[in-house]
């Protein structure tokens, strides 16, 4: 049987009848599931980028620790750079087919790393630039992403839709690890890239046969007015503030761990390119734990408790691993480390991402989320150099113990926040006041005022 997107949805809508699906569940719906499964495609080839690309830089370049975090922080640059003037554009344009060819331009990007291989270019310099333009496809086209979905689900079930995708995401990082660990080990890390390749272009097939109602555009303000505009809304919504300021420590806690955990596995711990895939398997089995009751926990303890629940389990994981002795003992740990991982980033992002899509009106989704990514990216290129630098010259596990320490001390002063704690449920969406979104005059209310 050949292969299409078409046999593929068909595959899913069976499966999806026979796992017996609510009558009202999203699955139901034939545009938000093939969002779901082009998701779910594209992090399987992406748990490949995932392993390769840190252990070509490891393994193949040995790479020391400052390289690893500088190539860390490349991924990073770019949301600097480009994300505040792209949220601009992206409220100017369709969102659908920027993110079709993003998927199609990280194809072309990580499929440049097997050909540099094989020409005996491959470099510590190539792969920043690498991660570089991987960074700024995701600036742009993961935005994109993003409002795509408040386009097919209504607000009131973003939570619902998020824990679904994740859901999708953990299928494949349950899969995936395994499955990359044993390509990696089989043909090199390199060459195991051309598989991410395959997968992405499936993904943006998938992704050309959606059709959805994107809406007016609005075009009426002068660019630098218009992000302006954008970074006001944003500045006027206490909760959008306190999320980006909680996440953005965050994100400084998650790429210092990032920077050395890979180098921990294979220097301190001795793990193999297969035995890292094989560990990272339990990645998957976190977030597919936690995206399963992702929503109940939500809807039970509030979305704002839950995302300071996730920024401490996050930090446990890190601290443990940091503490674990080598040998046996560190391996389970590390094993463990990512799982609890998994659940952690699973409540985070899954609240932190409907809180945010929830309070915004249409106009400015845009410009919200590329404003909101850039406030919790820059901290991450400071963060994933100061990992670099504690594993280079206090020890690896240093870098872990930081990241640990800091994200436990976030998540207590985080949950001291009324904004955090007393949120409950999703907030009411800022009253659109026509005009005014477009031109800057005042009329966006605070609904936590």
């Amino acid at each position: 049987m050949s292969w299409s997107p078409r046999s593929l949805l068909e595959m899913l809508r069976l499966r999806a009848a026979g796992l017996r699906l609510g009558p009202d569940d999203l699955l139901r719906d034939p545009i938000y599931r093939r969002l779901w499964l082009s998701i779910l495609i594209s992090t399987l080839g992406g748990q490949i980028t995932l392993l390769a690309i840190p252990l070509t830089a490891a393994a193949l370049l040995n790479a020391s620790p400052t390289q690893m975090g500088w190539l860390t922080a490349m991924e990073t640059v770019p949301f600097a750079l480009f994300s505040l003037p792209s949220g601009v554009w992206l409220d100017r344009v369709r969102k659908l087919p920027v993110y079709v060819v993003g998927e199609i331009l990280l194809a072309v990007v990580v499929g440049s790393v097997p050909l540099a291989w094989w020409q005996g270019w491959l470099s510590m310099p190539w792969l920043y630039v690498v991660a570089f333009l991987i960074g700024f496809i995701y600036t742009t086209a993961g935005s994109a992403a993003q409002i795509v979905l408040t386009q097919i689900v209504p607000r009131e079930r973003l939570v619902e839709a998020h824990a679904k995708n994740s859901l999708a995401s953990s299928a494949a990082e349950v899969a995936g690890p395994g499955a990359a660990g044993a390509l990696i080990k089989l043909t090199g890390a390199p060459l195991a890239l051309l598989a991410d390749v395959v997968l992405l272009v499936g993904s943006a097939a998938i992704l050309k046969g959606i059709r959805v109602d994107e809406g007016p555009r609005h075009h009426r303000t002068r660019f630098w007015d218009a992000m302006r505009l954008g970074m006001g809304f944003v500045a006027s919504q206490r909760l959008l503030v306190t999320m980006a300021v909680t996440v953005g420590v965050f994100e400084i806690c998650y790429q210092s761990a990032l920077v050395v955990q890979i180098l921990v596995a294979t220097r301190l711990l001795g793990l193999s390119e297969n035995q890292v895939g094989l560990s990272y398997v339990a990645l998957g089995v976190g977030t597919i734990s936690a995206s399963s009751i992702g929503h109940a926990v939500a809807r039970r303890i509030g979305p704002g408790p839950t995302l300071v629940l996730g920024i401490a389990i996050c930090s446990l994981g890190w601290l443990l691993l940091a503490l674990a002795p080598a040998g046996p003992l560190g391996v389970v740990a590390f094993a463990f480390m990512l799982a609890m991982f998994g659940v952690g980033a699973v409540f985070v992002f899954i609240n932190f991402l409907a809180l945010r899509q929830a309070v915004t009106p249409s106009p400015l989704l845009g410009r919200m989320t590329s404003t909101m990514r850039w406030l919790i990216m820059v901290p991450g290129i400071p963060g994933a150099l100061i990992g670099g630098w504690l594993g280079e010259h206090l020890g690896l596990k240093a870098a872990l113990a930081f990241a640990g320490g800091l994200g436990l001390l976030l998540s207590v002063v985080a949950i001291r926040l009324p904004v955090l704690r007393d949120m409950r449920s999703l907030p009411a969406q800022v009253q659109e006041t026509g005009p005014h979104l477009d031109t800057g005059a005042s009329g966006i209310t605070d609904p936590q005022r």
